[in-house]
């Protein structure tokens, strides 16, 4: 079997078209007959989505904050399973992580897979300061190297030549150099970029035109000479994480489609091991929970873009306000604690939690580390986690008689009502794996 290589994609600093380049790169390799395994650092949902349609396989998120650093070396491992080489597109700038200490930065986790680092640099505005850039990169980390560089937004061929002979002097190899290209913008709004699958068939385009620019102005072959094999180690096993699995396979309906998009491909995998039978309900389209279903997992997204056409769907809201009715274990994050809410901007929602839901003029943004304030059917009172939030929308009320969480310099956060855990928190499963374990036991209890 051939062992996976493997390189990180960063930048020094968000905007400079890490995205174009990596998703490019996934694209170009994946097309002339490699297989590609794309993860991306951070909590960050959407970029997967559009690896995942460069890749043909799932694109999967690396995060140290949400899972432990332990766990970062299996996950890719586990995640790159059959390809000959994982391409990690960074977060943010190259070092910048958490904002208390930079932890969970693409630094860290080049450092912790041994891979190089193909720097994308905008070079808008600057010629022989690339010099002094490269230079201040490369130097910072010692654990850190920067293989190569690619020039992103070059003006002209004078603009190369003189960048060209910047990177020279610092010893740091050139591996591509992009014009500035139009064509590739994808359509945004509050949260970041529009999902792939919202996008549609206008994603896939998009795809195409970042797969064909990196054909065309990328040297292929030097990125994959580029790439260093993975460190041997453990693979991360779903099914060693959650334990002997539950009898009775009870359905457990997970929520899908365009306003249903925030999930990590960890979480199939968890519960299937911990002995669910998963099934996908689009909100959107489907007018009933999936024959059988014993408990519901409501992820993130984003349902204000479409608040109007869930109101449409009345009969799927009946059923879901039903099944939380019955105590059956349901679990909601961000998009799905407002799709549980009596309503969201005006439209009726799912009515299950006495709250209503409106935009908020600022967005909430950060890592939390919480602890679980109540007994619920996914988490024991007094459990430590670490999640995430990140939304612009807000509640008439932070919380309800239950709380879910609290965390240090906030008032307790979320819902805990009957079998229902909601909340805007987002939590990485494969860092908490005994709770996806203990939601799949209480889904059984409620199948038996």
């Amino acid at each position: 079997m051939v062992k996976p290589r493997a390189l990180v994609v960063a930048a020094p600093a968000s905007g400079s078209g890490k995205t174009t380049v990596a998703t490019g790169l996934i694209g170009a390799l994946h097309a002339r007959g490699t297989a590609v395994a794309p993860f991306k650092v951070g909590p960050d949902y959407i970029d997967p989505g559009y690896h995942a349609l460069a890749a043909g396989r799932p694109g999967r998120n690396l995060d140290p904050v949400l899972v432990g650093e332990e766990r970062i070396g299996p996950l890719v491992r586990y995640g790159a399973r059959g390809a000959e080489i994982a391409v990690v597109e960074g977060v943010m700038g190259l070092f910048d992580g958490r904002l208390s200490d930079g932890f969970g930065s693409s630094a860290q986790i080049a450092a912790v897979l041994g891979a190089p680092v193909l720097l994308v640099v905008d070079c808008r505005g600057q010629s022989q300061s690339l010099a002094a850039l490269l230079r201040g990169f490369r130097d910072h980390d010692p654990r850190v190297r920067i293989g190569g560089v690619v020039l992103n937004r070059v003006g002209s061929p004078r603009h190369e030549a003189v960048l060209r002979e910047a990177a020279a002097a610092v010893g740091v190899p050139v591996l591509g150099v992009l014009p500035r290209a139009a064509e590739l913008a994808v359509p945004s709004r509050h949260l970041g970029l529009v999902t792939a699958v919202e996008h549609g068939s206008a994603a896939v385009a998009a795809v195409r035109a970042m797969t064909e620019l990196v054909a065309r102005h990328v040297d292929l072959d030097a990125v994959v000479r580029l790439a260093e094999p993975l460190p041997a180690g453990p693979v991360w096993d779903p099914a060693a994480e959650v334990g002997a699995p539950v009898a009775g396979e009870p359905v457990i309906a997970v929520a899908g489609g365009p306003a249903f998009t925030f999930g990590y491909a960890e979480h199939v995998e968890l519960l299937t091991a911990a002995g669910a039978a998963v099934a996908t309900v689009d909100p959107l389209h489907d007018e009933a929970l999936p024959v059988g279903t014993t408990a519901l997992v409501l992820p993130g997204g984003f349902p204000e873009e479409h608040a109007d056409r869930l109101a449409e769907n009345a009969p799927l809201r009946a059923a879901v306000r039903e099944l939380a009715a019955s105590g059956a274990p349901v679990h909601a994050e961000c998009a799905g604690l407002l799709y549980l809410c009596r309503d969201l901007g005006g439209a009726p929602m799912c009515g299950v939690l006495p709250a209503s839901a409106a935009m908020a003029p600022r967005l909430t943004l950060g890592y939390r580390e919480a602890t679980a304030a109540t007994d619920s059917a996914a988490f024991r009172r007094g459990q430590l986690v670490s999640g995430h939030e990140f939304h612009r929308c807000g509640l008439d009320r932070r919380a309800g008689d239950a709380p879910a969480w609290s965390w240090p310099g906030a008032e307790p956060e979320g819902f805990v009502q009957g079998g229902v855990h909601a909340s805007f928190l987002h939590l990485h499963p494969a860092g908490v794996p005994e709770a996806i374990a203990r939601f799949v036991a209480s889904a059984a209890s409620v199948a038996a």
